[in-house]
């Protein structure tokens, strides 16, 4: 049995802020500013019930946050609208046209070895930009909003984007990620100035 089938349906709360004001409109994005949104944005979040109906009106609102006129994004996480569950929107740009494409219960399962260097972003963190290591390939298994799970091989940019959102459902900002690396030396690739692999050093 899937294990998403365990996942439990919007609680009160969660129905609440989804619902809430003109449910037609984009939710508000939370801010590491404020600390009872800090500390959703450092939670981590729990699997979503692909059945339950309210995904439709979350994702909807969610998309509207993150397209934002006055501050787009490409990517979004449900802590990012103050829902601690496991639902992202991320910009494919690895497929033709480069959609925005929804995913329930993102788990990244293997991740590369090569690593590569970016300049990253949060919507969630205003005015903050750092150049950030991620790996340079994933596996990634999901839920797709017919309930199908799926697994794929994802690369490149796209591939850092759903490190970004991922890491959001564990609670984890980009900020923490920055330094975290701080403690950590890496090899540059030769000719390669963005790709590396992290030195890993044994005891004698």
């Amino acid at each position: 049995m899937p294990a998403c089938s365990f996942a439990q349906r919007f609680n009160a709360s969660e129905k609440s802020i989804i619902l809430s004001g003109d449910t037609a409109t984009m939710l508000r994005v939370t801010q590491i500013t404020e600390a009872q949104e800090l500390k959703v944005l450092t939670s981590v979040s729990a699997d979503i019930n692909p059945k339950d109906p309210l995904i439709k009106v979350l994702a909807r609102r969610m998309y509207l946050a993150m397209r934002d006129v006055r501050r787009p994004g490409i990517g979004i996480a449900g802590p990012q609208v103050g829902i601690n569950r496991n639902i992202i929107w991320v910009k494919r740009y690895d497929k033709e046209g480069e959609p925005f494409e929804l995913y329930l219960n993102p788990k990244i399962t293997w991740r590369s070895e090569l690593l590569r260097k970016g300049q990253e972003g949060c919507l969630s963190i205003p005015d903050a930009i750092g150049d950030v290591v991620r790996h340079h390939s994933i596996r990634l298994k999901y839920t797709d909003q017919s309930g199908q799970e799926k697994e794929e091989i994802i690369e490149g940019f796209t591939a850092v984007i759903f490190q970004h959102e991922t890491d959001h459902l564990n609670g984890i900002l980009f900020t923490e990620r920055l330094k975290e690396q701080e403690g950590k030396a890496y090899y540059s690739l030769a000719g390669q100035l963005d790709f590396m692999t992290e030195k890993r050093y044994s005891r004698p």
